[in-house]
């Protein structure tokens, strides 16, 4: 038991010394989550805009600044967890491959990147809705970290899989960008008239944005928006799962990746197939 705890130990803190080593994502943490909140709170103008919360059907009509703030905090919460969690799979996919091939426990790595990954979207999560709670009072202020916290745990799971599917990080940013920016942008008020439409059930923060526009403007505590962010979260990370379990079984059975076009035989070097012979 001991043994297994040490080696759970080990490999989390290899995670969040990675983390750590992130130079842009703490800046980003540090910065961009203060000034983006703040800029939509500054910028968007405080007019109400009535929209109807599809969770509980009661229509709402938030100042669209404070909208404007939950959506933004969604968005860069989501984001920079998942470009965390997307670095530190994908810079550290060969050393991971290499512990496997060691003989390290599988199962202990993949608990130290859950556990990283807690760690940062729970603190992460705290961190903006404390930034929130600066500018206006949340109805439920626990309840909105608790839906930042889902999502943010469903991105970091993506970007899990985008590392472990995709062959560069440019590819793997790109998919990260594009998919929050869908996302939220579709299911927000102020920016989208399809807020109201069928498909933004099925986007992946749809539970996150219910759960965190009840909890700025209602007493409502909305335990199912939490449970169905949860599935998303727990999709996202089976896929991701699966996608390292295959990486790490393909490093325990891989060929040496240097091999000579033609293998020694009879004390000559054998020709190719195909090749013809030079010798008179």
């Amino acid at each position: 038991m001991r043994r297994h705890l040490n080696l759970f130990v080990t490999a989390a803190r290899f995670d969040l010394v990675e983390h750590a080593r992130n130079r842009l994502a703490m800046v980003l943490v540090a910065l961009f989550i203060p000034f983006w909140i703040s800029l939509a709170y500054a910028v968007i103008p405080s007019r109400h805009l009535t929209f109807r919360l599809r969770s509980t059907g009661q229509l709402l009509a938030p100042a669209g600044n404070q909208i404007t703030q939950i959506t933004g905090a969604i968005n860069a919460v989501t984001l920079i967890t998942g470009f965390m969690m997307f670095a530190v799979t994908f810079n550290g996919g060969r050393f991971d491959r290499r512990l496997a091939m060691a003989g390290y426990p599988r199962i202990h790595l993949v608990l130290a990147k859950t556990t990283s990954l807690t760690l940062a979207s729970g603190a992460i999560a705290a961190y903006a809705t404390a930034v929130i709670c600066t500018t206006w009072s949340p109805r439920r202020p626990l309840l909105l970290a608790a839906a930042l916290f889902c999502g943010a745990m469903t991105y970091g799971a993506l970007g899990v899989v985008f590392a472990s599917l995709l062959r560069r990080e440019v590819e793997g940013m790109f998919a990260l960008v594009m998919t929050s920016l869908v996302d939220v942008g579709l299911q927000n008020p102020l920016a989208s008239g399809g807020a109201g439409s069928q498909v933004v059930r099925f986007l992946p923060t749809y539970g996150t944005m219910q759960a965190a526009s009840a909890a700025g403007f209602t007493p409502e505590w909305l335990p199912g928006d939490l449970a169905v962010q949860f599935l998303w979260f727990a999709g996202a990370a089976l896929l991701g799962l699966l996608a390292f379990h295959h990486r790490t079984k393909d490093a325990l059975t891989a060929k040496p990746p240097f091999r000579l076009p033609w293998l020694p035989r009879h004390g000559r070097l054998a020709r190719p197939a195909g090749s013809t012979s030079t010798s008179r």
